[in-house]
C-alpha cells in the first residue's frame, strides 16, 4: 500500500526521541523505583479554582461544538492579556488551539511548504524538527553556544540564513537550556529577520517561569509586530498540561488566513476548557509563582551537588523547569550517560541528542519532583559519574 510522504518525513521524529522516558515509565509500571526526571510535567496540580471552573462549565452545558477561532470568553481574555503588551491587539489577532504543540503545527503549516526553510536554534525542543518537516520545509539550525549562555547570536543567525529561509522559530525562555533573551538581543535578532524578510514564530510557553529579571519578546517590539506570531498555552504557567489549551497571536491578516486551516483541522477547542482558560488568564492564580520558586531552588541544588561530581558541568538555567548538564567529562556522550543512569541507578533523564546535534554531550534534568527526590537523584548521578572511568561505550 502507498502512504503520503509526511509519514516518511516524520518517521523518526515522534516517540523515538522519548525512548528513555517511555522505557522508564514501563519499568515504573513493573514496580521499579525509578526517579523520573524526563518531561516537563509540573508536580503542582492546577489551582482548585480552575478545576472548579471547568466542572461548573461542563455542568452548565459547555460541551457542545465550539467557535473555530476560539470561544468568546477566552478570546476576550487573550485580547486583554496581549493588548497590555501591544495596544493594537483585537480578536482578529487571536486563534485558539489545543495546546502549544498544535498551535505551532498549524502556524508552520500556514507559513512554509516544500522548497522553504525554517531557522531554529540548536539545541531545540524535541518536537520542533517534526513541526518543521511536517510541512515539507527544511530545517536550518543556528548554533546556541554554552559559552554564550545558549543565547542566540545575531551573527550566527546571519550566517545561517539561506535564500530559502522564510521563518525563524524562536524559543524564549528556552527549552532545554532555560536561556532567556534580553530585549536588546531580541532587537538585534529581529534586525536580521527584517533584512531577510523572515517571520518570527516565538514559543513563549515558559513566559511565567523566568527566575529573575524581565521577560522580553519580539511581539512587544513595534518594529517586529508585522512579522511576529506568539504561540503559548496554560500548560506550564498554570500546571495544566493535560487540558491542552493554547493559542497563537499575530497579525490580523495571518490569523484570518490561518483560520480556515485551523477550522479544517479542529474547528475549535472544548468550551469548558476554554472557560477554564479564560478564568486562568483573568484571575490572580499563584501557581506560576510557586513553581518559579521551587524550580529555581531545585536548579541551585543540582548546580551545587553535580558541580562537585567528576566529569559533570551543570549549567544554571535562567527560567523554565529544566537544567542541562554537560557529561562529556565522564567520557560518555549524553545518550550513553542517560541509558547508563537508567540501567545502573534507576534515574531517568533525557539525553541531549533528543534536542539536536548541539546538545549531544548534555543530559536534560526536569526540576518537577520534590527536593528530596532531586537530592537523591543527584547522589545517584554523581555515583555514576564517579565510576565512569572515562568510558567511551555507547548504547546500541
Amino acid at each position: 500500500m502507498r502512504y503520503a510522504s509526511i509519514t516518511e518525513r516524520l518517521a523518526s521524529l515522534g516517540s523515538e526521541k522519548w525512548a528513555i522516558h517511555i522505557e522508564a515509565r514501563r519499568r515504573k509500571e513493573k514496580g521499579e523505583p525509578i526517579i523520573e526526571l524526563t518531561i516537563g510535567e509540573p508536580d503542582l496540580p492546577p489551582d482548585d479554582a480552575l478545576l472548579a471552573e471547568a466542572t461548573r462549565a461542563m455542568h452548565a452545558g459547555r460541551y457542545r461544538y465550539s467557535n473555530g477561532r476560539g470561544e468568546p470568553p477566552v478570546v476576550k481574555a487573550l485580547v486583554e492579556k496581549y493588548s497590555k503588551r501591544r495596544a493594537d491587539i483585537t480578536s482578529d489577532n487571536v486563534l485558539c488551539f489545543p495546546g502549544t504543540q498544535t498551535a505551532l503545527f498549524a502556524v508552520m503549516l500556514g507559513l512554509v511548504e516544500k522548497g522553504d526553510a525554517v531557522l531554529v536554534g540548536d539545541p531545540l525542543y524535541a518536537t520542533y524538527e517534526g513541526v518543521i518537516r511536517a510541512t515539507g520545509a527544511d530545517q536550518v539550525t543556528v548554533p546556541l553556544r554554552a559559552e554564550n549562555g545558549f543565547h542566540m547570536q545575531p551573527d550566527d543567525l546571519e550566517r545561517a540564513v539561506t535564500p530559502q529561509c522564510r521563518v525563524l522559530l524562536l524559543n524564549t525562555p528556552h527549552n532545554p537550556t532555560g536561556a532567556v533573551l534580553t530585549a536588546g538581543e531580541i532587537a538585534a535578532i529581529g534586525e536580521v529577520c527584517r533584512r531577510h524578510d523572515l517571520w518570527i514564530v516565538c514559543d513563549e510557553v515558559y513566559e511565567e517561569l523566568v527566575f529573575s529579571g524581565s521577560f522580553a519578546s519580539p511581539f512587544d517590539d513595534p518594529e517586529l509586530a508585522e512579522r511576529t506570531i506568539v504561540c503559548s498555552s496554560i500548560s506550564k504557567s498554570h500546571a495544566a498540561p493535560g487540558f491542552r489549551s493554547g493559542w497563537a497571536v499575530g497579525p490580523a491578516d495571518f490569523a484570518n488566513r490561518l483560520l480556515s486551516v485551523s477550522e479544517t483541522m479542529l474547528f475549535g477547542v472544548q468550551p469548558f476548557i476554554a472557560d477554564m482558560t479564560a478564568y486562568a488568564l483573568t484571575n490572580p492564580i499563584d501557581t506560576s509563582a510557586k513553581m518559579r520558586t521551587a524550580y529555581k531552588r531545585r536548579a541551585d541544588r543540582i548546580v551545587t551537588a553535580l558541580g562537585e561530581a567528576p566529569g559533570l558541568t551543570p549549567l544554571s538555567p535562567e527560567a523554565g523547569m529544566f537544567i542541562v548538564v554537560d557529561v562529556a567529562g565522564t567520557g560518555m556522550d549524553g545518550e550513553a550517560f542517560a541509558w547508563a543512569l537508567l540501567d545502573e541507578e534507576q534515574v531517568a533523564v533525557m539525553p541531549g541528542s533528543s534536542f539536536g546535534e548541539g546538545a549531544g554531550d548534555f543530559i536534560r534534568i526536569s526540576l518537577t519532583v520534590p527536593d528530596e527526590r532531586i537530592d537523591e537523584a543527584c547522589r545517584r548521578i554523581s555515583a555514576l559519574a564517579a565510576r565512569s572511568g572515562f568510558r567511551k561505550e555507547k548504547r546500541a
